[in-house]
């Protein structure tokens, strides 16, 4: 079913069709593997590098697909249905680096590792989380002080998604009061990797943290305008909540089929779970939430493309797909009872893997101030919310 009538072209409809088709060969089968051992699939990374997903936003010309946002969502979406873990990846890839380095970055960046990162020949990261600011991004420590053509990287990040395989890292760093993004590369000197995190949920998906020593970068590293990283950092942000809230959306999906399926195939006192009104009314608002959440993200999609800065529809949308994901799994466990709660069902990883979204890209907390201080913004100027 299309995700919103006039939304999906042919195109995109192909495009679903053959994620779809690649995810039930190549991504399901290692999905349990992933989460019980932590496992990166590098080759399959790379091999959706091939297949044109990494790049699906990047011209042609630059290695890419030359398709827009809803494709990326779409590739979320059956991917977060399988794996949210690699899902997360892809996403970090794609649209947090890639995407943003594209947008932002010179003639050059485009050149020289626009096509490597489209391809899945070098893997990405957004250098962006540090251990003493997290939900406030701007209250970072890292710093580029300037001499000359040069400037010299001190500080470090956290959390980052990644980290441990990434060959190119789109950092922020401030430079005097105002903030500047850069590429920095693993072989620079002064850069080193830090441990790899042992993560409750989207295990698969490494997260990790990286250090700059005395990292020394020519001018030819900048992203954007020198002390222009504020506004690459604010709409990058409204692109990413956009964008991540999709892994949320396949998660939903997920427990609402393996619910459905269950709840069919499973007896108890002599007929099929559907019959009790209990699990009906479970199914039913489950679905609901669901189906609610895929509107309100489709439509918000719609809204940010048109504007980047749309921080309002951003934050609204992955504030509620992530907190339905949770909810719909949640409920999911419940209606596969003890099977639920075991680890071979697979049903237990999708409320783990669904708790991140209340997390990442802006806690909740901070997405309903976002959301109320737009909110007001709005009305104080035009006495009406759209």
């Amino acid at each position: 079913m299309p995700p919103m009538i006039g939304m999906e072209t042919e195109e995109h409809i192909s495009l679903r069709e053959n994620v779809r088709d690649f995810v039930k060969k190549k991504v399901e089968p290692l999905s349990i593997r992933m989460d019980e051992e932590d496992f990166f699939p590098v080759e399959l990374f790379k091999e959706m590098g091939r297949m044109g997903y990494l790049g699906v936003t990047i011209p042609t010309e630059f290695g890419g697909a030359g398709m827009d946002y809803l494709s990326q969502a779409i590739i979320e979406e059956e991917l977060g249905y399988s794996s949210a873990s690699l899902a997360l990846s892809y996403g970090a890839h794609s649209n947090l680096c890639l995407d943003s380095l594209y947008r932002n970055g010179s003639k050059i960046h485009r050149e020289e590792y626009v096509p490597k990162l489209s391809s899945g020949q070098w893997i990405g990261s957004l250098g962006l989380t540090e251990p003493s600011s997290g939900s406030d991004a701007l209250a970072m420590k890292t710093t580029a002080f300037q001499n000359g053509n040069e400037f010299t990287v001190n500080g470090s990040k956290t959390l980052i998604t990644n980290a441990p395989y990434s060959d190119l890292f789109l950092t922020y760093a401030k430079t005097g009061d105002d903030y500047t993004a850069f590429v920095i590369l693993p072989s620079d000197e002064g850069f080193s990797r830090g441990k790899k995190f042992n993560k409750m949920g989207m295990r698969g998906s490494p997260t990790g943290e990286i250090y700059f020593q005395n990292v020394k970068l020519g001018s030819d590293r900048i992203v954007g305008e020198l002390n222009g990283g504020k506004g690459i950092i604010l709409s990058g942000l409204n692109i990413e909540r956009i964008i991540l809230c999709f892994i949320f959306i396949g998660i939903a999906k997920r427990a609402l089929h393996e619910s459905l399926n269950y709840s069919i195939e499973r007896k108890q006192f002599g007929q099929p779970l559907y019959k009790f009104e209990m699990i009906q009314d479970k199914l039913a608002t489950m679905y609901t939430k669901y189906e609610t959440a895929r509107i309100m993200a489709y439509e918000s999609l719609k809204r940010v493309q048109a504007d980047k800065m749309d921080a309002l529809h951003a934050a609204t949308a992955i504030l509620y797909t992530a907190e339905i994901s949770e909810q719909i799994s949640r409920e999911a466990i419940q209606i596969h009872g003890g099977y639920g709660y075991v680890k071979d069902a697979g049903i237990e990883r999708l409320l783990r893997d669904a708790i991140l979204g209340q997390i990442g890209a802006g806690t909740t907390e901070i997405r309903k101030h976002i959301i109320s201080g737009a909110l007001i913004k709005q009305f104080k100027e035009n006495s009406r919310i759209e």
